[in-house]
């Protein structure tokens, strides 16, 4: 049986964002055109490396092809994800492809398989077509998105909780 694919070939908005606290946070990818509202979870470090990957292939894409992949956005969408915030399913696989003929991005998250030996057109995906310079707007809003949370000890990197945290690099002196 194939899987569902929430296909957006040019949605009115595609954002990553958050709900909950920091530290509690659940990471979302939400694309919404005039009828719909697709949501997806995934990891915080999936919208990280989506977003660094997103820029290499921009300028993969200038520098080989010679194509117009737009400039920093002058403003990022910063609204709340669309209400009601409802997984579709969670991501397991994040595609990237530039296609040349339509100087666009493809981006495309495949549901994470509960089946290891699940062909992948069993599973359900969202696919979404982006514009050069929608896509640098995703990646700035992302790049904000995953650094609003927790900041990190200075000393080995690992989230600050509200009370501190007991620092390894310390000898589990609490900091």
């Amino acid at each position: 049986m194939a899987g569902q694919v929430y296909a957006f070939e040019r949605p009115e908005r595609f954002v990553a964002g958050t709900v909950g606290e920091p530290g509690d946070r659940t990471f979302y990818l939400q694309a919404t055109d005039e009828s719909r509202t697709v949501s997806v979870v995934l990891e915080k470090t999936q919208v990280a490396l989506l977003a660094e990957r997103l820029v290499e292939l921009l300028d993969e894409a200038q520098r080989r092809l010679g194509a117009d992949t737009g400039n920093d956005p002058d403003d990022v969408d910063t609204a709340p994800l669309t209400a009601p915030v409802e997984e579709e399913f969670r991501v397991g696989t994040l595609s990237l492809a530039w296609d040349a003929e339509s100087s666009t991005v493809i981006v495309e998250a495949t549901a994470q398989s509960e089946d290891e030996e699940a062909p992948e057109e069993e599973l359900d995906s969202l696919r979404v077509r982006l514009t050069a310079t929608e896509t640098r707007a995703f990646v700035a809003r992302a790049v904000r998105v995953v650094a609003a949370g927790r900041p990190p000890c200075p000393l080995c990197g690992l989230p600050l909780e509200s009370g501190g945290h007991v620092c390894p690099r310390q000898n589990g002196y609490r900091r």
